[in-house]
């Protein structure tokens, strides 16, 4: 039987903080949704260890073509990441009910 690929996952400092940001605000609302919302996008980030590559890319005017794949988690929340050799590096955690052009520019 054929082993399946695995990627290594890196998260990077400015996603891990802009995930701790969406969920620190949420918990103020409800902490049990901030949970659920946390455990989810950890989910979905565990899950690039396999095909990374199923995910579409990111299409936007400033942004290299196939440079960022797009995931989108928990209804709101877009998870873009690039694929280098076995690595996937997250870069980017972004909660889309909120103005997010800055990334574009």
């Amino acid at each position: 039987m054929k082993k399946k690929l695995q990627f290594k996952v890196i998260v990077s400092d400015r996603a891990r903080q802009m995930l701790a940001s969406h969920v620190h605000f949420l918990a103020q609302k409800s902490p049990t949704a901030a949970r659920k919302v946390k455990n989810n996008l950890m989910e979905a980030i565990h899950s690039l260890h396999q095909m990374p590559e199923h995910f579409p890319f990111f299409d936007a005017e400033f942004i290299p073509f196939n440079k960022y794949h797009k995931m989108f988690v928990a209804k709101w929340y877009l998870i873009l990441y690039q694929i280098k050799e076995q690595t996937v590096y997250v870069d980017y955690i972004v909660d889309c009910r909120q103005d997010y052009r800055w990334l574009v520019r």
